[in-house]
């Protein structure tokens, strides 16, 4: 569930089967001189252009839309006594453009395709707003899903780093709490290429923060430890000495940040 704002009105978005669907209801409510948004969706629903519309969008993105049904409805439409709900509407037609949700985000939702063109219902500024609206929460969306995936690389190579220490590295005699101390002394040996301190140097430096030292960490630093826990892996492998590790997963520590920050600039600058 997200929400933007629209000329001063929430309107809340919700995934439906992996698709955005946006409340017709709270569009509704921001329609001056109306009080009840389940009276101007039934307004708008029974109207023959709109019904050729939502109709047409079913037919192309729903292969179980009840077409006869929908030819029915379309032959009343515009007559005075026609009035058809958004229930109605979805129970006779086995529609899925638009549903009907209860509870705490009760009300009436379209797909995007269908809630831009109910914005004309409203007018043409709000319509446009919207569009706006919804076109710069997408691109929030984009942004924080690569830093999402960034994050999520750094913890399946951190999967991949742990399982080459578990089979190298610890002797079959070690107790469970000799493993966990191994982890966190391989785990450093990471955090001290890249970072100058081990996990528990900056919990002792920054006593009020949570988590720890990687969830503060940067997009640089977050795709510069990546590549370091592979490599250290890969060295884990080949029984190369902790000491000499460190050695070299600094230097490429720093090799790295300093090419990462270059093009970073790069970037900014043009």
């Amino acid at each position: 569930m997200a929400k933007i704002k629209v000329q001063n009105t929430e309107i809340t978005i919700v995934k439906v089967e992996d698709q955005d669907y946006i409340s017709l209801t709270d569009m509704a409510n921001a329609k001056e001189s109306e009080s009840r948004a389940a009276d101007i969706i039934k307004n708008w629903l029974r109207n023959r252009f709109t019904l050729e519309f939502i109709g047409t969008w079913e037919q192309i993105n729903n292969s179980n839309f009840k077409v006869v049904e929908f030819d029915h409805f379309k032959m009343q439409a515009g007559l005075p006594s026609f009035v058809i709900s958004a229930s109605e509407w979805i129970e006779k037609t086995n529609a899925i453009g638009i549903v009907v949700q209860k509870g705490k985000y009760g009300g009436t939702y379209a797909h995007k395709d269908i809630a831009f063109e109910f914005g004309s219902a409203i007018n043409v500024f709000f319509k446009l707003f919207l569009i706006k609206e919804f076109q710069r929460l997408k691109q929030e969306e984009q942004k924080q899903l690569g830093w999402d995936a960034k994050r999520e690389l750094a913890k399946i190579n951190y999967h991949i780093h742990t399982d080459a220490v578990k089979t190298h590295l610890i002797p079959k005699i070690l107790t469970a709490s000799e493993i966990s101390l191994v982890y966190a002394n391989e785990a450093d040996v990471l955090n001290m290429a890249l970072f100058g301190k081990t996990a528990k140097q900056w919990r002792d430096e920054n006593p009020d923060k949570k988590g720890n030292i990687r969830d503060y960490a940067g997009i640089n630093e977050l795709i510069c430890l990546s590549n370091l826990e592979n490599l250290n892996a890969i060295w884990i492998q080949d029984e190369i000495p902790q000491n000499e590790r460190l050695i070299k997963l600094n230097k490429v520590a720093i090799h790295q940040m300093n090419i990462l920050l270059e093009v970073g600039n790069k970037k900014y600058l043009k």
